[in-house]
């Protein structure tokens, strides 16, 4: 009923000009008591609702942030989200949250959604390698914050996590338990964050004096549990298996660990399995998961304050220079699935 209802029906219904009625919801304290208070009935007894976006056109500012991530179905960028959201509405503004499914021609789509509704700007966690998506993006003037990725556009602003110092924390960890022959279940080859993963596992090799043909890679075409499935199935068939598996996030790792458990394979004793996020499901796992943590919360909320910021400057363009880059530092959580007892 609200959408049909105008504010001329309720100048009408209310005996006042339409000017009356905007001012009441919009400036209330320019009306008398006594009209504030007719009109007010009057909206709420035919159930009037403001046009939220005809306002912001009016105003030329959005109150609603876009938000673009590569998986809604994994919990780390849930948790990316919700830090986003909290920053957000310390600062009056809502969050539209959208998944890519990693996919370009999803990631182009919703972009366009969001210049179609002028979003006061945008967040992202690039699914496009070629980069091609955000550039288009560019010509209308939204700015936006690379999340999870860092920034390789001096006219950029990120807020990421150094992974290539995440992947040799986990194979460090690794190498000192004993291991010797370890693969890596990695994700997508486009997504910088799998091959800064990489880097840092080769890194850890080389420090301990190992060579690199000891890092057995195990591609997986998405960074979801049935790829992990999928690659602990590829594992198992390795003719002289690696004693540990080093995966690029939680959910591949908790697929190999199903994997493992379902045919009788003894996790840490056969195997060990680190995975990368630290989601509450590694903590819960049949095995407790080893894994690098990000501060996934802490994340999205510097994220969205870093785009409030650029928001502010006068014309709300992208910057031509002094960008932000914000790097955190990775932790490492050991439990049980490294371990032996």
């Amino acid at each position: 009923m609200s959408q049909s209802v105008s504010m001329k029906d309720v100048a009408r219904a209310a005996g006042v000009s339409v000017g009356t009625v905007s001012n009441v919801v919009n400036r209330p304290d320019t009306v008398t008591a006594e009209t504030r208070t007719r009109v007010q009935g009057v909206i709420r007894r035919l159930g009037y609702v403001r046009s939220e976006s005809a306002r912001q056109l009016r105003a030329g500012r959005s109150r609603i942030m876009g938000m673009l991530v590569l998986d809604m179905g994994n919990p780390f960028f849930v948790d990316v989200a919700r830090g986003a959201e909290r920053a957000a509405r310390r600062a009056g503004l809502g969050v539209m949250v959208c998944n890519s499914a990693q996919d370009p021609s999803e990631e182009a789509e919703y972009l366009s959604l969001f210049a179609e509704q002028r979003v006061r700007g945008v967040l992202i966690t690039p699914a496009d390698a070629t980069g091609r998506t955000l550039q288009a993006f560019r010509r209308h003037g939204i700015p936006f914050v690379l999340v999870d990725r860092v920034a390789e556009d001096a006219a950029e602003s990120s807020v990421s996590v150094d992974d290539v110092a995440g992947g040799a924390m986990a194979v460090r960890h690794l190498i000192r338990t004993g291991h010797r022959s370890i693969a890596y279940v990695s994700g997508p080859a486009g997504l910088r964050q799998v091959q800064d993963r990489r880097t840092g596992a080769r890194q850890a090799f080389a420090e301990a004096g190992l060579g690199t043909d000891r890092l057995h890679e195990l591609p997986a075409e998405r960074l979801d549990v049935v790829a992990g499935r999928d690659a602990g199935a590829r594992l198992l068939g390795l003719a002289d298996r690696p004693t540990a598996v080093f995966c690029a996030n939680d959910l591949l790792a908790l697929g190999v660990l199903q994997t493992m458990v379902g045919v009788g394979v003894r996790v840490p004793e056969d195997i060990a399995i680190v995975g990368y996020d630290d989601i509450e499901f590694a903590a819960a796992a049949a095995v407790p998961l080893t894994s690098v943590r990000q501060p996934a919360v802490s994340m999205g909320a510097m994220a969205a304050e870093l785009l409030l910021e650029e928001t502010e400057r006068p014309g709300a363009a992208p910057r031509t220079a002094g960008a932000r880059r914000v790097v955190l530092q990775p932790e490492l959580v050991v439990r049980r699935s490294t371990l032996v007892p």
